[in-house]
């Protein structure tokens, strides 16, 4: 994990609240924390919890991960991850079944790749080739 960056996470924010055309006071408001409180972080002067963040991210409609990455709560590939995972998972025109095999799939690629999922090793959930030799059953045989 990084190193809190507040500088650059509070230029950021300022550059993101001018972005949207919201006053300081506005912002502070609609993410529900104080004018003064919102000023020092923009300053650099303060380091917000991610609940602050996700309260900011929130009210200015950007992902709360991309402030979590810019303040080094979060290193850019596990925002990747979060992020590919979160578009399966929100995908109206695939069922739940399909999102939890292309889920196999992708932590199946990642680990050939090097990268391990957050996921525990040991878990029984069953592997991508499992749940698609299943499925490959399942459709072989009308009766089921």
């Amino acid at each position: 994990m990084a190193s809190l960056n507040v500088g650059n996470l509070g230029e950021y924010l300022r550059e993101q609240r001018r972005a949207a055309q919201l006053s300081l006071r506005q912002l502070a408001e609609a993410a529900g924390v104080s004018n003064p409180y919102l000023s020092q972080i923009e300053r650099g002067l303060r380091k917000p919890s991610a609940e602050v963040l996700q309260q900011v991210a929130k009210a200015l409609r950007i992902s709360a991960e991309t402030l979590y990455v810019r303040a080094g709560i979060l290193d850019e590939r596990e925002r990747e991850e979060l992020e590919t995972r979160a578009v399966i998972l929100a995908d109206p025109s695939i069922n739940e079944r399909q999102k939890n095999v292309l889920l196999q799939i992708y932590d199946s690629f990642r680990r050939e790749n090097g990268f391990v999922p957050e996921q525990d090793e040991t878990d029984e959930t069953p592997g991508a080739d499992e749940t698609l030799k299943a499925d490959a059953r399942k459709d072989d045989n009308p009766h089921s």
